[in-house]
């Protein structure tokens, strides 16, 4: 974006004043080449709230008045997961570029309209991946890019949360269930300590009890084996059915990497640093619930302390304004890798609901 320096500060518009958004809008407001902030939501009082809190300089309720604000350089789309593809072309044929919360969409046939929306264009455009910007997997990254584990053979990532966020996330989208919403999280993250090493087959089972019970198809737990080009085999493994006052406030998981030359175990449980309070504190995703013992360290966006955010998120939104202004390289996952993300979340779930092992690319 070279008209950015020139302008000495550009405007950036966040599509979407729900948690997240929220989150993207502040921090944009903090950064100082950030000169004008636009917001939008399709509830226009969120919209102004989130003007209010964050200083927005323009709030609507109409998604592609923000967009095309003349002012707007770059927008962030944190809109529910069903709902990226149409502020993606939006920006992408306004030419102006996008970060955009995971996962590309909850289709392939949605991923390849987005795709083709941006061969077209020729634009700029990424999705938020935000484990990448964890510090212990940016340390992970360093590893795997110095070579120390050498050809990873095999590996496990595996990630644990509460019921209450899983029912808040279903109730924004039945359909954004735990393999396609957060799993898909540590596939990207796989993938990229992987980089150019794709998934070929998947095999995995599912167990249906909490969420079926209530009206939702999805699982309480599911475990998958998936093999990469080269032979590696990794395990992945959700359950976010833990009971709701579960001690964790967002994703409390482990990776392992296992190679010919090294291992690395990552250990991300935040059971190092445990909180117990008679007053409460207050869950970071679920509006209303309190958690008397707390794994502090574990909300997987990071963490309010001393007037700044702190953590995944925040490095993530820093990095990419930073990118804007000065075309530093960034870790945000590509347009490619979020549609092999969610071809690979998508053949899990096949599975599950099969039985059978899938083979990778699927059949669009």
């Amino acid at each position: 974006m070279a008209n950015v320096a020139a302008k000495n500060g550009f405007g950036i518009a966040v599509i979407g004043s729900g948690r997240i958004g929220t989150l993207r809008a502040r921090l944009s407001g903090m950064h100082p080449s950030v000169k004008f902030l636009a917001v939008s939501d399709a509830d226009p009082a969120k919209a102004e709230a989130l003007a209010k809190l964050s200083g927005a300089q323009f709030h609507t309720s109409d998604n592609n008045a923000a967009i095309d604000h003349p002012d707007v350089d770059a927008v962030f789309v944190s809109t529910p997961e069903q709902e990226h593809a149409e502020p993606i072309k939006r920006a992408l044929l306004s030419g102006k570029p996008v970060l955009c919360e995971k996962p590309i969409g909850l289709t392939l046939q949605t991923a390849d309209d987005i795709l083709d929306t941006l061969a077209k264009t020729n634009g700029k455009l990424n999705f938020g991946y935000s484990r990448r910007y964890k510090e212990c997997f940016l340390r992970a990254k360093e590893q795997m890019v110095q070579g120390r584990l050498g050809t990873i053979i095999s590996g496990l990532a595996r990630v644990y949360n509460s019921r209450a966020q899983t029912f808040q996330i279903l109730k924004r989208d039945p359909h954004a269930t735990p393999v396609l919403d957060v799993l898909t999280y540590y596939v990207d993250l796989m993938c990229w300590f992987l980089e150019g090493n794709r998934p070929v087959e998947v095999v995995a089972r599912g167990q249906h009890g909490v969420f079926k019970a209530a009206g939702y198809e999805c699982h309480d737990a599911t475990w998958a084996i998936v093999t990469f080009a080269d032979g590696a085999v990794l395990n992945f493994g959700i359950s976010y059915s833990l009971p709701a006052n579960f001690p964790t406030q967002g994703q409390s998981d482990r990776v392992e990497l296992l190679g010919t030359e090294g291992t690395m175990l990552i250990d991300d449980d935040h059971k190092d640093h445990l909180i117990y309070t008679e007053k409460g504190v207050p869950h970071p995703y679920v509006p209303g619930h309190n958690l008397n013992m707390a794994f502090l360290g574990s909300n997987s966006a990071g963490d309010w302390a001393l007037g700044n955010f702190w953590g995944s998120l925040g490095n993530e939104t820093r990095a990419w304004i930073d990118h804007l202004v000065t075309g530093a390289p960034v870790a945000h996952t590509t347009p490619q890798q979020a549609r092999i993300n969610l071809e690979t979340t998508i053949a899990i779930e096949r599975s599950v609901a099969t039985g059978k092992t899938i083979r990778l690319p699927l059949e669009t």
